[in-house]
């Protein structure tokens, strides 16, 4: 079975997962990286004129991203991001867009810091209906290496 793991994170907490995901089961991982960086202004949610704030309004914002690495055709994506607005932030959009994941098993994980994954879940199923999004896990409190080692039922 081939395994990947693509996350944003533009805070560090979502990464910290990811590598103890990839500690425990190997695959390919990469990182979601926007061309411009985000700032911590960008990232202030109580400034409705802030970069994310902008974004998470406009359904349809897009951000570039930096060119990725080859996922080389997973079986199973684990993929990681923050909860913005109970939701999946845009780069995900931009990152799920430009990748063939038709057939892919792909497991969501999220940080934040207060939100569920669920609502996540729901809307990235809806956007994407031609993907396979399992339900995923918030992972503020659960370890990480075995979750995911249960989620592909090892």
């Amino acid at each position: 079975m081939k395994i990947a793991i693509a996350y944003f994170s533009p805070q560090g907490r979502t990464a910290r997962v990811a590598r103890l995901i990839h500690a425990s089961l190997g695959g390919k991982i990469v990182e979601i990286e926007p061309k411009e960086p985000y700032s911590s202004a960008d990232l202030d949610w109580n400034d409705k004129e802030s970069r994310s704030s902008r974004e998470m309004r406009n359904e349809f914002s897009r951000p570039a991203l930096k060119a990725m690495p080859d996922l080389e055709q997973p079986d199973v994506l684990f993929l990681g991001f923050p909860i913005w607005w109970y939701v999946a932030p845009r780069p995900v959009d931009t990152f799920l867009e430009g990748e063939p994941l038709e057939g892919v098993r792909i497991i969501p994980f999220a940080t934040s810091g207060g939100s569920g994954i669920e609502g996540a879940v729901r809307r990235l199923r809806a956007t994407y209906p031609g993907l396979h999004f399992e339900d995923g896990m918030l992972m503020n409190e659960a370890d990480p290496a075995l979750w995911a080692r249960k989620a592909l039922g090892l």
